[in-house]
């Protein structure tokens, strides 16, 4: 029984830790040890020319929207640049962005994937600022401007924007929105700190001349090109005023659907990311890596099984401590259960949101996991209904 009890505490800690122990941690040193960025004011002649890519597969009922955001930016028109890719779209997506002469398109009518489809682009990029965009997400007017202010810094290579989710008062979009809430935060402390690890594809900023095509079969391309700068000592700044909004998924299948490749990619990503997890060499970064993304899609998950299986075997004991903590992991899983099954008819009931989504995220771990090493994860999205 000690051995278990052994198991169950270490994987408390875990989750714990991966969850709400990391962003406890993380604000505390940013307080004692944090930086504060301040940026010169520029003149709109001295600001860098920009590229803003957009990779659009079958966007036809959204694609006139992202153009009209796109023209609206508040950056100079002879200096904002935009590329959109239309790549194995066969309706009325690439015909569309052709009617709008600002535009410069590239299109092939074979799908290769969204990688694929942007290296395409890079290959045409002149401008030494490159942003990235997704077509169902709409940006504020002065994102671009607001984005490439932190690279007056030398050491900055990449800036991540802020994830919005529209909220729609259901489960998908509730729980999705408050989790990157949380996550916003998470990475302007990181920043603070040192560098966010990571950024979401929905909004994003490189210096062009750091831009190398991740492996052919990268699942979250994302992710891995920016913390490929970081892995060269540059850092990757937040800017929650550069913003991205979009609607959630359609569904919780939907939003299955989604999850699910971003857990394989998540653990393909640590795999094939390994050499940052040496501290000597690159420090902070580590830490940060390990605390904010590692934990999260290999041990916190893991340890949640841990901690269930072991609880089971420890009741045998009758103390009273593992009757609570039974009692308790089994009220938030059947609360997701109920939130899940309430979802499919309509019923929403905003005190489930959290454990359903919780548990609905670590679900996808699992299956993602199982995606990757059966290797029938494709690196062409099926794109998630989303609503309207």
């Amino acid at each position: 029984m000690d051995t278990l009890a052994l198991i169950f505490t270490i994987s408390l800690f875990i989750v714990f830790y991966s969850y709400l122990g990391y962003g406890m941690l993380l604000g505390l040193l940013v307080k004692l040890f944090g930086k504060k960025h301040h940026f010169a004011e520029v003149s709109d002649e001295n600001l860098p020319d920009v590229a803003l890519v957009v990779a659009a597969f079958n966007e036809q009922d959204i694609i006139i929207n992202k153009i009209e955001n796109s023209l609206a930016l508040n950056y100079p028109q002879d200096k904002l640049h935009l590329y959109f890719v239309t790549d194995g779209s066969n309706d009325l997506t690439s015909r569309i962005v052709r009617l709008f002469p600002q535009v410069q398109i590239f299109h092939q009518d074979a799908r290769k994937g969204k990688l694929s489809a942007v290296d395409r682009v890079m290959r045409h990029v002149l401008e030494p600022i490159t942003i990235y965009t997704d077509a169902n997400a709409m940006i504020n007017t002065d994102a671009v401007r607001n984005m490439v202010r932190h690279f007056q810094n030398d050491k900055v290579g990449a800036v991540a924007g802020e994830k919005c989710v529209a909220m729609d008062g259901d489960a998908t979009s509730g729980g999705e929105g408050i989790y990157w809430k949380y996550e916003s935060l998470l990475k302007k402390w990181d920043y603070r700190l040192y560098s966010v690890v990571g950024a979401a594809g929905e909004l994003f900023a490189i210096r062009t001349n750091l831009y190398e095509k991740p492996e052919p079969d990268t699942l979250i391309e994302d992710f891995v090109m920016t913390m490929r700068i970081s892995a060269k000592g540059y850092r990757v700044a937040y800017e929650p005023q550069a913003q991205a909004l979009e609607s959630s998924s359609e569904s919780l299948e939907e939003e299955m659907n989604r999850k699910v490749r971003i857990s394989a990619g998540g653990l393909q990503a640590v795999l094939s990311r390994a050499y940052v997890l040496n501290p000597f060499k690159y420090g902070v970064l580590t830490f940060q890596y390990v605390s904010h993304r590692v934990l999260r899609w290999t041990l916190a998950p893991l340890s949640l099984m841990f901690l269930f299986v072991t609880n089971i075997f420890l009741l045998e004991t009758g103390h009273w401590f593992w009757m609570l903590t039974m009692t308790g992991q089994a009220v938030f899983y059947i609360a997701a259960v109920a939130g899940w099954h309430l979802e499919a008819i309509n019923i929403r009931v905003r005190a489930l949101f959290v454990p359903l989504y919780f548990t609905f995220m670590n679900v996808n771990v699992y299956l993602g996991f199982l995606k990757l090493m059966s290797g029938n994860q494709s690196v062409v999205w099926s794109k998630a209904k989303r609503k309207s």
